[in-house]
């Protein structure tokens, strides 16, 4: 949905240019476009009928600013509707209830119910600091009991046993009164999914919710399944109070569809999403910041973030100081800078946080590639002994091909990742001691600059 949407709005955008003024001829034209690509995307019909009244309505007429294009001013407006149809702001999820406070998982088997809830508990612990206890409620599943073993323990959290032969209300009764006398601030409770929505499952999850009065009922939703999210999210709403929202693989190519449709058929706001597979890929949901993915106009805050939680501050500020002193900048400190990277979430990670112009010409480069290859001169460098690392001009012939042999490269690579890292070593040094101005200005770099 993204890219299609993002691609039909942008060639509106050129064929707008020059007029001086939004008509019902160019509006018609736009709401043609982003009409299609809502509804190739998966949204429900009546989500799209209405976001299209709306935007029609606050479009036509609209007088255009000189320092703007009508095309401009109407993906403006697409923009505003678009966080409103999502839900406005930030909706956090509500712990305000006496401990243990208990939140209840509702969805579809194969949504990714069980790995988001081990992602909401490593959330509640980094984020709100809380003490936190998962249970398994899905006794027709032993595997997902122990999936959710494995995943709790990846978290951080603390995991309470259940079995097949057990009635799912038993469990959680069992679980909140261990989670009150060993204070507990949250219960996370997983519950059975279904491949299709059944009576049985609604008449158990109806029974769960009556017994423990939970403070959040959160439906999790596949982004990606397109109309039968809705259908699910309506059987869901009429048998459940739902609170909230989290949409998972929202990093799939549907982005979008389920995320427009799911808000405005359940009433209930989006409050998280799933942004990758790993136990951190969940992010607080933030309509404005998603419809600006959607538009192709990227998140930067999202990306600021995503890398400020993968930089180790120590290293860089170890580092920092090396440079300052001019001290020898090593292989292990190269290898530190791989490794940063891939904490980051990876090249192709960062990218699509990116505006689609940005992104698009980063996307020339073959990100798969650039990142088999930093992976490749990780592998090089963790092959070399920690003397080699602080004296590479120590490997010489006989070490390079042991390098090599040990790391499944040719001697070629290893020649090319030295030459690399002599570069980057002299840059390093030039940088010391007001080197870096030195090479600014011969540059060109300082132009205009007020002197000091």
């Amino acid at each position: 949905m993204a890219s299609a949407l993002t691609d039909k709005l942008s060639r509106l955008v050129k064929e707008m240019r020059g007029q001086a003024r939004i008509t019902e001829s160019n509006v018609q034209d736009m709401l043609r476009e982003v009409r299609m690509a809502l509804l190739e995307a998966d949204v429900a019909l009546p989500v799209v009928r209405d976001f299209i009244t709306r935007v029609k309505d606050k479009a036509l007429g609209q007088e255009v600013m000189s320092s703007l294009s009508p095309g401009q001013v109407l993906v403006s407006i697409v923009n505003r509707e678009l966080a409103a149809t999502m839900g406005e702001g930030i909706s956090d999820i509500n712990l305000a209830a006496q401990p243990p406070a208990v939140i209840l998982m509702a969805g579809l088997q194969g949504a990714g119910k069980t790995t988001t809830t081990a992602k909401l508990a490593k959330h509640l612990i980094e984020k709100r600091k809380k003490k936190v206890l998962t249970v398994s409620g899905d006794v027709y599943r032993p595997a997902a009991i122990e999936q959710l073993k494995t995943v709790t323990q990846q978290a951080g959290a603390e995991w309470f046993p259940s079995s097949a032969d057990q009635k799912p209300v038993d469990i959680a009764l069992a679980a909140l009164d261990y989670a009150r006398k060993h204070f507990f601030d949250v219960l996370l409770v997983d519950t059975a999914g279904r491949l299709a929505i059944d009576e049985a499952l609604m008449a158990e999850i109806k029974a769960l919710h009556a017994a423990l009065n939970p403070v959040e009922t959160l439906f999790v939703v596949d982004a990606m399944q397109g109309q039968d999210a809705i259908n699910t999210a309506k059987a869901f709403k009429e048998a459940l109070p739902l609170t909230g929202i989290i949409l998972t693989k929202t990093d799939g190519d549907s982005r979008g569809g389920a995320a427009l449709s799911v808000r405005q058929i359940t009433g209930a706001p989006i409050k998280f999403s799933g942004t990758s597979e790993k136990i951190d890929g969940l992010e607080v949901f933030d309509a404005q910041r998603h419809a600006g993915r959607i538009l192709g106009m990227g998140d930067i805050v999202a990306l600021v973030e995503q890398v400020t939680a993968g930089v180790d501050m120590e290293a860089a500020q170890k580092l920092a100081a090396k440079m300052k002193s001019g001290s020898g900048f090593d292989l292990d400190d190269f290898l530190s800078q791989l490794q940063q990277m891939k904490s980051m979430g990876g090249l192709s990670s960062l990218l699509e946080k990116l505006p689609a112009q940005m992104a698009a010409k980063a996307g020339q480069v073959d990100m798969n590639k650039a990142e088999k290859d930093i992976r490749r001169k990780e592998g090089i460098i963790q092959s070399m002994t920690p003397l080699e690392r602080r004296k590479p001009e120590l490997i010489k012939a006989t070490r390079k091909r042991r390098i090599a042999a040990g790391s499944g490269v040719q001697v070629q690579e290893v020649n090319r990742l030295l030459n690399e890292f002599e570069q980057m070593q002299g840059m390093m040094k030039k940088m010391k001691g007001g080197g870096m101005m030195k090479m600014m200005k011969r540059m060109g770099g300082m132009k205009g600059m007020p002197k000091f």
